[in-house]
């Protein structure tokens, strides 16, 4: 992941922007004039929509994002560019079309339920000279763009016309297109990198039904020599994503609970798009948009997603490598401070950790009982020298935090250069702090800072003391 943190790609987003519109309230009563709800609102909130859920998913991933489209001469128009502007989105590239609507779509929503929707906006093609602007403005600017994204939502911005257009300026200047492609009609797409289609829009588009691998080969296959595609791509709901680059490769979906799908092929775009620009390959960028998507169906409505909580994410499914889960002081600061404010119990513990045995390994499953995330602070090689004499420690630093960072137990590990983990655990500030039960009744360093002490026995006969002994033949 620390490739993808460093990273800030300059991203430009096509498409159909328009202003998701909120109205919540409570119901308490039939209206006398109509057999219809009464709606008391209490709160009206705006986010971006379309095209917008794309950018605002790039920018939580950390990109620079510009944006070019077409918007009414109206108020909605001039809401959105404000909205734009409040997230430090380029919208220098907009075009202003007289007589067009700004896309608004309202919900009214009452006791968590959405009573009634509706929707001002131009679904019509945009006219031929607004066309024209687009291409004007972006052959100028195209060669600052790492990447482009066309966001398709068939209102009537992304033509045939326009989609060649810019596939052909990108192309000249070898920038990937990414579309999130709409109807099933995918020729205007023609020369793009790849597609985002879901499973129905490529069967829509293919007129393949997508049953099993042969008809899922077929079906990315088709994709890839009907639109001149560099990769072929079907996302595949709760099944993950198929993609075609020299042969067939699905990656399952990595989500633990669905509360909401809604703009999920959103993130999906503009993780793969963030992960492309960053050097990834299609392989890992796969995985990291499967990742990207499991973080945000756990939400409500259309979300976003950080690296920080796809790292979280991937981290509680244990499936990143031990390296994810070793800490710099810098690093843990910022992970604990992200915990506390969600509301998890942190727990520490800390030790030499020489050669691992049974002994620690149910340790820390214990510690890992008292909260939701542990933290193990890992003494450095001189410090264990200055403890335990100039034989130890068996194994380097390195080699114990990366055995302990695979156990289950274990969410994070953080070396430590002093003797006493005491900097460490006054920074950390543990709800939970763990020692081993041969501290009863003797002072144990940072328990000021901490919310209570833990003392958990060791398991009789197991140390590495005795295990050292061992090895060497000795019969003490």
């Amino acid at each position: 992941m620390n490739i993808l943190k460093e990273s800030k790609p300059n991203i430009l987003v096509i498409g159909d922007l328009m202003i998701d519109h909120y109205l919540w309230g409570s119901c308490e009563r039939i209206s006398p004039e109509a057999p219809v709800q009464v709606v008391d609102i209490s709160k009206e909130t705006t986010v971006l929509g379309g095209a917008g859920n794309v950018i605002n998913n790039l920018k939580a991933l950390g990109a620079d994002v510009s944006v070019s489209g077409v918007i009414g001469d109206d108020a909605n128009g001039d809401e959105l560019v404000s909205m734009l502007d409040d997230i430090g989105v380029d919208s220098s590239n907009l075009i202003v079309q007289n007589g067009r609507k700004t896309s608004k779509k309202s919900r009214i929503i009452a006791v968590s339920q959405q009573i009634l929707r509706y929707d001002k906006e131009s679904k019509n093609a945009i006219a031929k000279e607004s066309v024209l602007k687009i291409v004007e403005s972006l052959q100028k600017s195209i060669e600052k763009y790492d990447m482009v994204i066309l966001s398709d939502y068939g209102k009537g911005v992304l033509t045939s016309e326009l989609c060649q257009s810019v596939i052909a300026l990108a192309k000249e200047k070898k920038i990937k297109v990414l579309v999130d492609p709409k109807g099933s009609n995918f020729n205007k797409y023609d020369g793009a990198y790849l597609l985002t289609p879901n499973k129905k829009e490529a069967q829509l588009a293919t007129g393949i039904d997508i049953n099993d691998e042969a008809s899922l080969k077929k079906a990315l296959l088709k994709l890839k020599k009907e639109c001149n595609l560099g990769i072929s791509l079907i996302t595949l709901s709760e099944d993950g994503i198929a993609t075609y680059d020299g042969d067939v490769k699905v990656f399952p979906t990595v989500a633990k609970e669905v509360f909401d799908v809604t703009g999920a092929g959103d993130t999906v775009i503009a993780s793969i798009a963030f992960a492309l620009s960053a050097g990834k390959d299609i392989n890992e960028t796969a995985k990291f948009a499967n990742l990207a998507a499991g973080v945000v169906v756990g939400k409500i409505g259309s979300a976003t997603v950080t690296i920080d909580e796809i790292e979280e994410y991937e981290a509680s499914l244990h499936k990143s490598t031990s390296d994810a889960h070793i800490k710099t002081f810098d690093e843990i600061n910022t992970l604990v401070t992200r915990y506390k404010g969600q509301g998890k119990k942190v727990v520490f513990t800390n030790g030499c950790f020489d050669i691992l045995h049974v002994g620690h390994v149910k340790y820390l499953q214990i510690a890992k009982s008292f909260g939701d995330v542990l933290i193990v602070g890992l003494n450095s090689d001189a410090s264990v020298s200055r403890l335990k004499g100039p034989t130890r420690p068996v194994n380097e630093a390195e080699d114990r935090a990366y055995l302990l960072a695979a156990l289950e137990a274990v969410d994070f590990v953080v070396p430590f250069e002093e003797d006493t983990p005491y900097e460490l655990i006054k920074m950390i500030a543990p709800d939970v702090l763990v020692k081993g039960g041969d501290y009863e009744g003797k002072a144990v360093v940072g328990t000021e800072f901490a919310g209570e002490l833990k003392l958990v026995d060791f398991v009789d006969g197991k140390s590495t003391t005795k295990t050292i002994q061992k090895i060497q033949g000795s019969t003490c």
